[in-house]
């Protein structure tokens, strides 16, 4: 299928198919996706968390709303910001694309400092809205990707971020959770399986400038 055809395939699993897990491969190709995805300068300000032990799962269920999809799926992605995020991980991507592009000093300095100028402005609270902000954007590429590779998905705010961290032990690691992608494959039984998606007519979303 072509993007938009798999757009239009694509929905908001309500219930996944238990026994259908993601292969290798194709988590691989997520971890990629999500490690691809843009955001400000190129920094990443994020962390994926990878859950796919049944054990877990239970743990999340309640904290998720006791919404099926979350014992269901295949694997559950959880999307962090970094809570520590700061001047030395500017540094540290500097640092890193002198190495990968063999470019000097020289040519990366003033841009390195004109960053850790505007992260030294902001306060904690700026620099955690920013990064919410992008991992809006890493989970619509990982979204997109799935809907390309035929894994079905559910995007989720539905859940107590607090309980989460902590069963996940996220503070220790300064991560802090935002949204959750539990992926794999459609139940047949899912209501939602056979619905036709719903959406306004494309002159009522878009607006073309003379």
């Amino acid at each position: 299928m072509n993007i938009i055809d798999s757009l239009e395939w694509r929905y908001a699993c309500k219930k996944f198919d238990k026994n259908r897990k993601l292969n290798e491969e194709q988590v691989d190709a997520l971890k990629k996706a999500f490690n691809l995805s843009a955001t400000s300068y190129g920094l990443q300000p994020l962390k994926m968390l990878i859950v796919q032990h049944d054990e877990i799962k239970e743990k999340l269920f309640p904290l998720s709303y006791y919404q099926e999809q979350v014992t269901t799926c295949s694997h559950i992605l959880i999307l962090c910001i970094d809570t520590a995020f700061g001047e030395k991980d500017v540094d540290a991507y500097f640092d890193l694309e002198k190495n990968i592009r063999g470019v000097s000093e020289e040519v990366v300095g003033k841009f390195r400092q004109q960053l850790k100028t505007i992260y030294n402005k902001k306060d904690r609270k700026e620099i955690d809205i920013s990064a919410i902000y992008q991992a809006y954007i890493a989970l619509g590429t990982l979204m997109t990707v799935c809907a390309d590779q035929q894994i079905d998905s559910c995007p989720m705010e539905g859940f107590d971020p607090e309980k989460v961290d902590e069963v996940l032990d996220l503070k220790t690691k300064n991560l802090k959770s935002i949204l959750m992608l539990p992926v794999g494959y459609r139940a047949d039984d899912d209501v939602m399986r056979n619905m036709k998606k719903v959406r306004k007519p494309l002159n009522q979303v878009i607006i073309e400038l003379d």
